[in-house]
Formats: C-alpha cells, structure tokens, sequence
C-alpha cells in the first residue's frame, strides 16, 4: 500500500499566522505516521478574486498549482480563521477557484478526505467557523471527518519557534491528523 498523499493547507494570508503554524504541526504529525505531506501556503499562490471574466481568460497560475496539488491528493488538513464567526475570504476564495471545473477534470475536493482545524486567540479557538467550512466542503464533495479541533487561546501554547509547546493540545493535533491518514489510507 503507497502512503496517502496530503495537502496541509491554512486559510490565512497573515505571516506567522496561527493557523498556519497550526497546519504546520499537523503536517509534522501526519509525515510522522508515514503519509506523503505537502504544506501549501495561500499568500505564495498569488490568487486573484474570483471572476468569471478572469476564468474566461484561462485559469490564473497560482490556482490551477492549487487545482492540480488537490486533485492528487488523497486527503486535507485545512485549518480556518475565524473572521467574524465565518470562513476567511482568502480561504472562501481558494475554495472557489479550486471547486471550477474544466473540461474532463473531476473537481479538485470530490472525494477528498477533510481534516478541519482552527486556531484563535480567543476562547473559542475559531469553532463558529468551522461549521461554515464544513457546509461548504460537504456542499462540493468533500468528506468532511466528523472530529474537528479548535484551539483557544493558541497564543499561549505556541513557543518561540512557532511550535505546539503544549503537550494536550499537541496531542489532539496528532490525534486528528493520524485520524485523516487511518481513514484516507483505508479509502485507497
């Protein structure tokens, strides 16, 4: 059996972003059950605000790289901000542009097996959030995994080095990331 592919992906455009130092963590955790991980990072795709006038031109660069790493994928650790008790628009609009379909393609998150994360300062962790992303994966064919995590309070478990210094939290991140490779593992 080949290892599963994942794509670890934050909804943020923000450096040192807290989901993304999340994701990251998450991604450490599933190489380390043997899956095959990449970590994509939004801010480096470059991508423009969805317009079916620009996707008449022919699809932007950055989003069929987004489009094509998705589509081989197996599963998804995505992690979200919350921005006022909803999905960012960065993510919305990745989400958007990878859900178009070309000719021939199938679309870039049917069937793909989805772990979701959040992270905040506040005492939620970004959970109002979620519910929004989960509606729209399972809106577009995604098999959203029932467990979900959200951090609160994630500024005080992140050490100098952008790391989960927390054992719990680092614990439960492992636990769900493990979770997306047992089950895409069991689906290939």
């Amino acid at each position: 059996m080949t290892a599963p592919k994942i794509i670890a992906l934050a909804g943020s455009l923000r450096k040192n972003s807290f989901n993304q130092q999340l994701i990251n963590e998450a991604a450490r955790a599933a190489l380390n059950t043997g899956a095959e991980v990449e970590v994509i990072t939004l801010s480096e795709l470059d991508i423009p605000l969805f317009n079916e006038d620009i996707e008449a031109q022919g699809t932007p660069t950055g989003v069929q790289l987004l489009k094509d790493k998705l589509r081989t994928a197996d599963g998804i650790l995505l992690a979200s901000p919350e921005y006022n008790g909803s999905i960012t628009a960065a993510l919305k609009n990745a989400i958007d542009w990878a859900s178009r379909t070309e000719q021939g393609a199938v679309p870039a998150f049917r069937n793909k097996v989805v772990a979701l994360f959040a992270a905040s300062p506040g005492g939620l962790g970004g959970l109002r959030g979620l519910n929004h992303v989960r509606d729209i994966l399972s809106g577009i064919g995604a098999l959203v995994l029932a467990d979900q995590l959200a951090v609160p309070a994630v500024h005080t478990v992140l050490g100098d080095n952008g790391e989960i210094n927390n054992p719990d939290t680092a614990e439960q991140i492992a636990a769900l990331a493990q979770q997306l490779v047992s089950v895409t593992s069991k689906l290939n």
